[in-house]
């Protein structure tokens, strides 16, 4: 009983991070209302989540490397003051500048919260147990990315001002800052320090590759469907911003419901058979997305592609940090890096809204899917 008491006492303030880390979806929403406020178009909006994201290419294997030799706690609490600092910056000063400079630190803050986040709660987790508590974490995150547009929404109807929901999230960032610098950690370490080149050395490895560019496609699939899910129920459907942007919701609801789902069934279902089963989902709820003319059942097709995608993240970064546990940061690093994928497909998908349509600017999705279904195969054969 005491062993579990001081693990849960080590546990739970990382786990914290994760809600810090979910902060970064409110990119989604936020795209909407900064997009009504400025009057921009479909492809200078998705210029929002594109710094935020941008900077998992740029640092996240710089930060892989700073973890090793600094720690992953310390990295860890620089990334969430970071996040929570970039949440002030729009009470200073409101423009569509300004905003970008915002999400740029909060992109910043995230991309090291992200690579010193996952190999830490590899430190304080049971072996057998990582990948469901891979899941659980993502769970959170989900929890957190499902309330943002509702706390957005909330704030925006009850007291005039969406942008409250930035005050919320920097005042947590700084509990989560105070509670995980009280919380010691023992932390492993690898025989041999890391290094850029020990980093980029690992995409010799096949297994590597097709991994990191799947967490590449995955992400740009989960920003790029939050950020135009209210877009795409506008322009379809006819409905208001403030009612499309609740589709956001529902799809994060369906990443928090598969990621609890997920954090069970994996303690008995093989987490490559998994990762290949879940893909399909998704891809077959993209599909029904594009070829189906009610709004109901487009709805519907949302929850099933945020159920198919809600573990493919933390079942892709599991698979492949355990096999090669000795890389952590490394690998963490990598990983972290192919998170960039979220600034790259949605621009793409914005250009292609503008000049073709918005069905046309999906059709990025599906392929990316379809990557991720093969990626499944390659993982169970392997």
């Amino acid at each position: 009983m005491k062993h579990s008491t001081i693990r849960l006492q080590k546990t739970l303030p990382v786990f914290m991070s994760f809600v810090v880390m979910g902060f970064v979806d409110i990119v989604g929403v936020a795209t909407g209302f900064i997009k009504k406020d400025f009057g921009l178009t479909d492809d200078l909006a998705q210029l929002i989540p594109s710094m935020a994201l941008f900077w998992f290419f740029v640092l996240s294997v710089p930060s892989g490397i700073l973890q090793d030799a600094y720690g992953k706690r310390r990295m860890l609490n620089l990334g969430m003051l970071l996040t929570g600092a970039g949440m002030i910056v729009p009470f200073i000063h409101y423009s569509f500048p300004v905003m970008l400079f915002a999400f740029i630190v909060l992109g910043i803050g995230n991309t090291i919260v992200q690579v010193s986040a996952n190999p830490l709660l590899h430190d304080v987790s049971p072996r057998e147990k990582y990948a469901s508590y891979m899941s659980l974490s993502q769970f959170i995150k989900a929890i957190v990315s499902l309330l943002g547009p509702v706390i957005t929404t909330l704030m925006a109807t009850a007291f005039g001002n969406w942008k409250l929901v930035f005050m919320v999230y920097a005042l947590t960032s700084g509990l989560a800052v105070l509670w995980l610098s009280v919380t010691k950690i023992e932390e492993t370490k690898g025989d041999a320090p890391a290094t850029f080149k020990s980093c980029f050395r690992l995409l010799k490895n096949p297994f590597v590759v097709v991994m990191a560019l799947g967490i590449f496609m995955l992400v740009g699939s989960d920003v790029g469907m939050n950020s135009n899910i209210a877009n795409f129920l506008q322009n379809q459907f006819g409905l208001t911003l403030e009612r499309a942007s609740l589709g956001i919701s529902l799809y994060f609801t369906a990443l928090m419901i598969g990621r609890l789902s997920g954090a069970i069934l994996l303690n008995w279902i093989a987490a490559r058979r998994f990762l290949l089963l879940t893909a399909i989902v998704a891809l077959a709820g993209l599909i029904a997305m594009l070829v189906v003319r009610s709004a109901l059942v487009v709805q519907m097709a949302i929850f099933v592609v945020g159920l198919g995608s809600a573990n493919l993240f933390p079942l892709i970064f599991a698979i492949t940090l355990e096999k090669m546990p000795e890389r952590a940061n490394e690998v963490s690093g990598l990983m972290i890096m192919a998170v960039s994928g979220g600034a790259f497909l949605p621009p793409l998908m914005g250009l292609l809204s503008t000049h073709v349509g918005v069905k046309a600017g999906f059709l990025v999705l599906v392929l990316a899917m379809l990557y991720l279904v093969g990626a499944g195969l390659y993982a169970l054969k392997r």
